[in-house]
């Protein structure tokens, strides 16, 4: 057969010769149009990346221009008014700024000396910088001058952050247009690129680089995300002193197939198929009328092939044939069952008897019967049993039979057995494996019942936990009556403090019996972390007495507690929320008994306080204020008012006080006491402070400049700053002259308890020469030990202390030892609220150095204090009533 085939295939390739020739001719002719095609295709990609990046380079150039133009007519306004006040330049250049373009800042420098900055804002450090002295900048700025034309240089990387352009123009002014100075303006690199189309989603695939007019290596400085393809499209654009090149190419690059390209050549499949299948097809009826001509010779073949793969495939599965004739008793084997049974294979004829005595004795009875069953019913039939070597060996047989009649009308059974002792084995290990696996799995299900009661209840209380608490919540969404009692322990942390960890354990154990033991069996309870407690209740509140049950339970917890021998008292606050609309959701009752329970807190713990309208509204406030705050320091909202300190002999001012003022868009100026509540709770404390000591320093600059002998300035720092990293830094990178700046502490910072960082941290500010004053004295809990322990520059008498001084000996004495204390210590004393003349002669009877309060004058803005220390009208008027 396969020499017939193979001749039969060689023969056949002489009926495709005509087909096969006319496909070559064929295909090499769509070869040629594809070339063609492909050329073209090319061509039209380069014309229209051209025509692209030549879009780019226009709108490039322009904004480039643009830039440069814009800030050309401020410097042309300064040649004529070189004496610019700072106003109006901050005006002119807000105009420039305020147009669409993409300038980041400009500077004036007079002389190479920068006098002039727009935005300040940010710039403040750059006012007064001598471009001749900075050695990255003096190269440049020289250059400006010795050419006497524009500079363009760039890309740089800006020391702000950022990349930019610079621009630098000369400056003439004067009659005879002498050299003035020069001008600096940085265009922002990203914002000038994305206004002029550079963008990762561009049809083309863009790179922008770098390289100096005299030569040098080419820096590239913006790239699209598709990378550019060999043999660009390159355009250059001279800015003056540099020279950027901008190379170009498809997204794709230049030998992607466009879906004209695949229409094209699918046209030319289909055309050479339409021309090749018919040649192809006669060939093919040619060769198949040889092909039935040796069907009928193949099929002997096959035939004897099957056989023997049909003996092969009995051979490889040891399965054993037999036959059994039912009326002579004679059972016919082959070679395997005899094998399989133990019969000699010298042995002509076997009989029924041979088989039955072969059979294990436990399985005699049911193999007979299942013979027996299929010889009378002539159904086929599979059963397995044992059988028992010569050696005492054990085999599994699988026996499969069907019965039939001979010609003659003889009933016969015609079968295979086949040794199954490995299979059977093999499920004997397996049904082991199953019901150990079955025993394990059932250990693992109850292990994971322990895990998954454990991981919803408390270790310590053995009470539900938060995450069972939230699967109740969650359950709870139904819109049917719920409540809430969010419990809080008071005084829990003391006896922590005191007792230790494992009696404030004990504590929450005892506490969590006590509420399990007065709480109705089907209310809900659970500790959800720390010293909190949370009762969810599915009953009515109309029915349930919900404030009472509280009041219960902070009685129950507020009774002594037996603890390693110590009588300890607790007590407890509860806050409680009930579902008022049925779409509230069970997540907001949290919150809402959350905030009953910060309100009971606050009104002196051990009490319970229930979510109403008014405490909703409270909320919604402070919510409201909270991101007012955050927006004003987005806005710098937050700027100083400036009360002056007075010395108690002289009446000259010997110091002010920078106080925090929010200047609100619509409600006006709101005092520290408003905002400062809630920006605590925000953490922002430390931004107000940072804002408020800029702007009392730069106006201490300014007061400086105007020789007004303002020997320096405090501000109000928190614990909050006091803690901020990095803080100590910040100030030592500032320069500060010793003595010219204070910051006051408030007393009620409890130092007793201070950590070693705190502490650190004010020596390291008092290492910086920046004063310290203890703010509000007399009012705080530290110790006196404690404060005079940090060594303050100056105690501030608070004005409680202070106000009643005419009326009160007591409080004349008190304020007389304050004093006497401070003397001893060599700390200055400073008098708050000092309202009348006749308070600030009996402060200055008593000995304090330096004297505050409107007596003299209230907080004012930074004009308004600027134009009072000018005038010095407080002094004649002092000075007169002193004198009386």
């Amino acid at each position: 057969m396969t020499d017939r085939n193979a001749s039969l295939s060689l023969r056949g390739l002489g009926y495709y010769i005509p087909a096969i020739v006319t496909a070559v001719a064929v295909l090499v002719a769509a070869l040629l149009a594809d070339v063609q095609k492909r050329r073209l295709e090319e061509e039209y990609l380069r014309s229209f990346t051209t025509e692209q990046i030549g879009l780019l380079r226009s709108r490039l150039q322009g904004n480039i221009l643009g830039n440069v133009k814009l800030v050309q007519g401020l410097v042309a306004t300064l040649s004529t008014e070189p004496d610019m006040s700072p106003a109006r330049f901050a005006d002119l250049a807000g105009r420039i700024f305020g147009e669409e373009n993409q300038l980041r800042n400009l500077a004036i420098a007079p002389d190479f000396v920068v006098s002039l900055a727009y935005p300040l804002k940010g710039n403040e450090r750059s006012i007064g910088l001598d471009y001749r002295k900075n050695a990255q900048q003096r190269a440049a700025a020289l250059q400006v001058r010795d050419l006497d034309k524009l500079i363009v240089t760039g890309p740089v990387d800006l020391v702000q952050g950022g990349r930019g352009v610079i621009a630098r123009y000369p400056i003439h002014a004067g009659r005879d247009n002498a050299f003035y100075g020069i001008a600096s303006a940085v265009i922002d690199l990203d914002r000038l690129l994305d206004a002029s189309g550079f963008k990762d989603d561009m049809r083309i695939a863009v790179s922008l680089s770098s390289r100096a007019r005299d030569g040098g290596r080419a820096r590239l400085f913006f790239s699209t995300r598709a990378p550019v393809d060999a043999d660009p499209v390159v355009m250059t654009i001279d800015i003056g002193h540099e020279v950027w090149t901008m190379a170009a190419a498809p997204v794709n690059g230049w030998a992607h197939t466009t879906a004209g390209l695949g229409l094209f050549r699918g046209g030319l499949a289909l055309l050479a198929l339409i021309i090749v299948a018919p040649m192809f097809w006669v060939g093919y009826l040619m060769k198949d009328r040889h092909r039935h001509i040796l069907a009928l010779q193949d099929r002997e073949d096959r035939l004897e092939a099957v056989s023997q793969r049909l003996q092969l495939a009995l051979d490889a599965s040891r399965v054993g044939v037999w036959e059994y004739d039912t009326e002579t008793g004679t059972l016919s084997w082959d070679a395997r069952m005899r094998a399989l049974y133990g019969v000699p294979a010298g042995r002509p004829v076997c009989k029924y008897e041979d088989w039955r005595a072969a059979l294990h004795p436990e399985d005699i009875e049911e193999a007979e019967r299942v013979f027996t069953e299929a010889i009378e019913t002539e159904r086929p039939y599979i059963t397995e049993f044992r059988v028992l070597n010569r050696d005492g060996k054990v085999h599994h047989i699988r026996a499969h039979g069907m019965t039939y009649r001979s010609s003659s009308g003889t009933k016969r059974i015609v079968g295979a057995n086949w040794d199954v002792t490995e299979d059977t084995l093999l499920r004997a290990e397996l049904l082991q494996a199953k019901l150990t696996a079955e025993a394990q799995n059932r250990a693992l299900e109850d292990a994971r019942l322990v895990l998954e009661h454990n991981s919803l209840h408390d270790a310590l209380t053995r009470l539900p936990n938060r995450r069972f608490l939230d699967q109740q919540l969650a359950l709870a969404g139904d819109g049917r009556p719920l409540t809430l009692l969010h419990i809080d322990l008071d005084r829990f942390k003391d006896i922590n403090d005191t007792l230790g960890h494992a009696a404030g354990d004990e504590v929450l154990k005892q506490a969590a019996r006590v509420l399990r033991a007065k709480a109705p069996q089907e209310d809900f309870i659970a500790r959800i972390g720390g010293d909190e407690f949370v009762l969810l209740s599915r009953r009515d509140p109309a029915d349930a007495d919900f404030s009472a049950l509280s009041a219960c339970l902070i009685q129950a917890i507020s009774e002594p507690m037996a603890i390693d021998g110590h009588d300890c008292r607790i007590g407890a606050s509860i806050g409680i929320a009930t579902r008022g609309e049925p779409d509230e959701s069970a997540d907001q009752l949290l919150v809402n008994a959350d905030i009953a329970l910060y309100e009971a807190k606050r009104r002196g713990r051990n009490r319970v306080e229930a979510f109403n309208d008014d405490l909703r509204l409270r909320t919604v406030e402070a919510k409201r204020l909270g991101d007012a705050i955050l927006r004003g320091l987005e806005r710098g909202e937050f700027r100083p008012f400036f009360q002056p300190q007075f010395d108690a002999q002289t009446l000259e001012i010997v110091g002010v006080e920078a106080l925090a003022r929010w200047e609100h868009p619509t409600r006006g100026f709101i005092p520290p006491d408003v905002f400062l509540p809630v920006a605590e709770s925000l953490n922002v404390v430390s931004q107000i402070d940072e804002t408020i000591l800029d702007q009392a320093l730069f106006q201490a600059a300014r007061w400086e400049a105007h020789d007004l002998g303002i020997p320096c300035v405090s501000v109000n720092v928190s614990c909050q700053r006091l803690h901020e990293e990095g803080l100590v830094d910040k100030l030592r990178s500032m320069n500060l002259r010793p003595g010219t700046l204070t910051f006051e502490l408030l007393e009620s910072i409890s130092f007793d308890t201070a950590d070693d960082a705190l502490k650190q941290a004010i020596e390291e500010i008092k290492a910086l020469g920046i004063d310290i004053e203890i703010d509000d004295f007399g009012t705080g809990h530290a110790s006196i030990v404690s404060l005079l322990e940090l060594s303050p520059k100056r105690l501030k008498i608070d004005r409680r202390l202070v106000l009643p001084l005419l009326e009160s000996t007591a409080q004349q004495s008190l304020v007389r030892s304050i004093v006497e204390i401070g003397k001893v210590r060599g700390i200055e004393t400073v008098a708050e609220g000092v309202e009348t003349l006749a308070h600030a002669d009996l402060l200055r009877r008593l000995g304090c150095h330096a004297l505050q309060g409107y007596a003299f004058a209230r907080p004012m803005s930074a004009e308004d204090f600027l134009s009072f220390a000018k005038a010095r009208d407080w002094k004649p008027a002092a000075s007169a009533a002193a004198a009386g």
